[in-house]
């Protein structure tokens, strides 16, 4: 048998299913017993409901928001065409129907970071303006645009480590509130968001270290004042039940097309994993909803494997990438992270079916593809989801997973859900670049 640590340290694509799995309500009964109380569907639908309340507050301050009446949200799009692209490469089909969730569209900051990002900010935002008799929640929240509102926020500050995307939707929201907002910064965050954010009002902090040394600092900095609130992206419980929302806006999307999923019509979902909250959100509320219908599988650069090398070795967050040799560089920057979140990583053992990694030339060469057949402008780090239902096919791990489960012959009425984390954002430039790239590979098998 593959040693799978060798696997990571050589850089090679490895795809770990995890041993761990449970059936859903062993999973749930296990999850309870955990000393940190993770959200229930109800307190989801809480943060959904908070999202909604500030719905008359984003359409008037984020101008992408009106065609939505506020409601921040991202389309579910059938990539047939895509998947057909792939045939080429794989020498064969992919089974089922595939969609992605196109968060690189998501108003705001144009990724999945807009969701829990934007709705730890906003909480905080609320228990403020109501502590200070300001708002009520009866009253319509366009009043977070009004000068008392953002008078007594502005004397509070927001501070984040990031990579980048996070940064970004933080930034954004927290000065449009009124806000100040420090974003510390690792020396993987692209340029671009560097300068879209300092653009926006933030104040941007660079380190020439990596994402979790631009965390240590910004915690740090943020204990030291009082009035400063830190967005902690590897502990914090309302960032994780924000991203928890998509789900449950995905299932009302798949309802509205009449899109069935259940045991005999399976869902599997691929999502690109940096620390994990977001993903580990997502996965945390696909499985409330869907139970054991559902099989999620992270998917992350083979230069940032954090939560496959955590998880495989069950030490979690007590073990980085570093430490095995591995650089920790790619261009998937909101995936170049070098050590796991905890939090995640212990609550995803029995719910996540398994991991994979994907080469930075693969991310390139997807990019283009999506580009040129379904004319979709991601950044690389929006592909890590895209190249899941190959694994899973065409991989001796993954084949042996789907006949392990009695899944084989469901699989022609399955569901693919590859989610893309940014890219509506990137300049033109450098997108037209990375697109370039990918079409001058000489790679000939995805």
């Amino acid at each position: 048998m593959v040693n799978v640590i060798d696997q990571l340290k050589s850089y090679t694509e490895t795809l770990w299913i995890n041993p761990n799995l449970k059936p859903f309500l062993e999973a749930t009964s296990q999850i309870d017993k955990m000393e940190v109380p993770f959200p229930s569907l109800s307190d989801i639908k809480d943060a959904d409901a908070r999202l909604r309340r500030f719905a008359p507050f984003f359409e008037v301050a984020f101008e992408e928001t009106k065609a939505s009446n506020g409601i921040i949200e991202s389309p579910l799009l059938s990539i047939e065409d895509y998947q057909k692209a792939v045939i080429t490469f794989i020498g064969g089909r992919i089974l089922g129907d595939w969609f992605l969730k196109a968060d690189s569209h998501l108003p705001i900051a144009g990724s999945i970071k807009a969701r829990g990002g934007v709705y730890e900010v906003i909480k905080f935002a609320e228990k403020l303006a109501l502590e200070a008799g300001l708002i009520t929640l009866e009253d319509s929240y366009e009043k977070f645009l009004s000068e008392p509102v953002n008078a007594h926020l502005s004397q509070y500050s927001i501070a984040v480590g990031s990579t980048g995307n996070l940064g970004l939707s933080i930034g954004t929201i927290s000065r449009a509130l009124g806000f100040k907002v420090n974003v510390h910064m690792s020396h993987d965050a692209k340029p671009w968001k560097i300068q879209m954010l300092r653009d926006r009002g933030a104040n941007v902090i660079l380190y020439d270290s990596d994402y979790s040394k631009a965390v240590e600092e910004g915690r740090k900095m943020a204990d030291l004042d009082p009035y400063c609130h830190f967005i902690d992206d590897e502990n914090s419980l309302d960032l994780f039940t924000g991203y928890a929302v998509a789900a449950l806006r995905l299932k009302e999307q798949f309802e509205k097309i009449g899109h069935l999923i259940d045991e005999e019509h399976p869902l599997f979902a691929y999502l690109p994993c940096g620390v994990g909250g977001a993903p580990g959100g997502i996965a945390y509320a696909l499985k409330l909803i869907y139970g054991d219908a559902v099989h999620i599988f992270f998917a992350e650069p083979t230069h940032s494997p954090c939560m496959l090398l955590g998880m495989s070795t069950e030490k979690y967050d007590n073990i980085s990438v570093n430490d095995i040799g591995i650089d920790n560089k790619t261009i998937a920057d909101g995936l170049a992270v070098g050590r796991p979140s905890k939090l995640v990583g212990k609550v995803m053992s029995p719910l996540l079916s398994g991991i994979y990694t994907v080469s930075d030339e693969k991310l390139y060469r997807m990019l283009y593809l999506m580009a040129a057949s379904q004319n979709l402008g991601l950044e690389p780090s929006a592909l890590a989801g895209a190249i899941g239902p190959i694994k899973l096919f065409y991989d001796t791990m993954g084949f042996n997973y789907l006949k392990e489960h009695n899944l084989l012959d469901k699989m022609e009425h399955c569901t693919h859900l590859s989610w893309a984390t940014g890219g509506n954002l990137v300049p033109e430039e450098i997108m037209e670049a990375d697109i370039a790239k990918g079409q001058d590979s000489d790679l000939m098998t995805l």
